[in-house]
């Protein structure tokens, strides 16, 4: 896990891997899923009982979406941030970040189209009824936004086709701010203005979020969600400066004590937020520093021997397939448990409480696993690599995906 990197001319460095933050995003997009197949309304209606790992960490899993905001601010940083800043391109930057995002973006996008089409079809020769009847909320004006990633930026106030997509929207437009702040730190011809840049972005979004907007919590996503993801994200970007400014000479206890202590913070913190929403707003901190803390200390022991086992990683690598096929997944597993009926619903439930919330919860959680494996590997890394000749972005660039997380609530 060292964290030295090289420059390259584009300004692009191959990113310091840390592997216990790959594996974070794996249990981060995983906890989402189970927040979703715990909490969806079809779910709730229709199983006597809730499964049996109906825990408050799970219901509340839909803040993770800010660990994985200010992990990605932790990855730029330590990707495009040197000093005093080497060659940087706007452009270059850009492309390799759509290369990232877009490619399983569309494939999901159009996945849901087809979906909505057999259903329309379905519905029409009178063998599904749909609720509602007319199909107001994924419509031609908000699949014109999904393609340009414009469909949680203020012109729609609702969630719609692949719905966690949300946070790719908000996210893809804050790392071009990320990128104008380089650029004006270069100008200015120092990195001490990229920081107090990013310390201004963060506290400035989380402020108005609280005292202007006035939110009950950090819950926020079509309605100003960019807000939401500029706090989180530029505080990762703050993350790694502060980490690099601490004493490596720290005892190999203390700095144990202090990420087994960051981590279980944070998920007291997450746990908590269904009692207590406006604790959320504490939640960017708490994971900064968390996060932090596993930058700051590489080489101690507990915590990143914990995070380094391979299905863990495994899964991290495989987050984003799994944080964007899972919406589709779940939205199937529903129709199954439609069919399925009510009545033999509570015949298997009778059997043992909670059995066939569980059983779904499991079998929905092993189809995404298995689906986000292939499109990792047949979406994501060669969706990338193509995109990026498509746009005739550098050759040096690396055809390796390069990781991301985003989880939405």
């Amino acid at each position: 896990m060292n964290g030295n990197v090289d420059v390259m001319e584009s300004g692009h460095r191959e990113k310091a891997h840390v592997l216990p933050l790959d594996s974070i995003r794996g249990i981060a997009a995983t906890s989402v899923v189970i927040h979703h197949l715990l909490l969806m309304p079809t779910f709730l209606a229709t199983f006597p009982h809730n499964a049996w790992i109906n825990w408050s960490f799970f219901r509340s899993s839909w803040l993770l979406v800010d660990l994985f905001f200010v992990l990605s601010g932790i990855v730029m940083s330590l990707s495009y941030v040197d000093g005093e800043f080497g060659r940087f391109s706007l452009r270059e930057f850009m492309v390799r970040r759509l290369a990232r995002v877009y490619p399983l973006h569309v494939v999901m996008l159009l996945a849901n189209l087809l979906f909505r089409l057999l259903r329309i079809g379905l519905v029409m020769a009178g063998v599904v009824v749909a609720v509602p009847a007319a199909f107001e909320v994924n419509n031609t004006y908000s699949f014109i936004l999904n393609l340009f990633l414009l469909h949680s930026m203020g012109f729609i106030d609702y969630l719609s086709w692949n719905a966690p997509s949300w946070s790719i929207s908000v996210e893809f437009y804050t790392y071009l701010v990320f990128g104008l702040v380089i650029l004006l730190a270069q100008r200015l011809g120092s990195s001490l203005y990229f920081y107090m840049a990013a310390a201004l972005v963060a506290i400035g979004s989380l402020v108005f979020i609280i005292f202007v907007l006035d939110k009950p919590s950090l819950g926020l996503q079509t309605d100003f969600g960019i807000l939401r993801c500029f706090t989180s994200f530029f505080l990762g970007v703050l993350a790694v400066r502060v980490a690099k400014e601490v004493p490596r000479t720290v005892s190999p206890l203390f700095q144990g004590v202090l990420q087994f202590a960051a981590m279980i913070a944070s998920v007291v913190l997450v746990s908590m937020v269904e009692a207590y929403p406006a604790a959320s707003f504490l939640a960017p901190i708490v994971f900064s520093v968390f996060l932090g803390s596993l930058l700051a200390f590489p080489d101690a022991t507990l915590v990143p021997r914990m995070l380094v086992t391979g299905p863990l990683v495994w899964m991290g690598r495989r987050s984003y397939s799994i944080y964007m096929v899972h919406a589709l997944i779940v939205l199937l597993a529903e129709y199954f448990v439609r069919a399925l009926g009510h009545s033999n619903i509570v015949t298997i439930d009778s059997i043992s409480p909670g059995l066939p919330a569980t059983v779904n919860l499991v079998v929905s959680l092993a189809a995404v696993l298995l689906v986000s494996h292939f499109t990792y590997l047949y979406v994501e890394i060669p969706g990338g690599k193509l995109l990026r000749n498509v746009l005739r972005s550098q050759p040096r660039f690396t055809t390796s995906p390069e990781p991301s997380a985003r989880p939405s609530n």
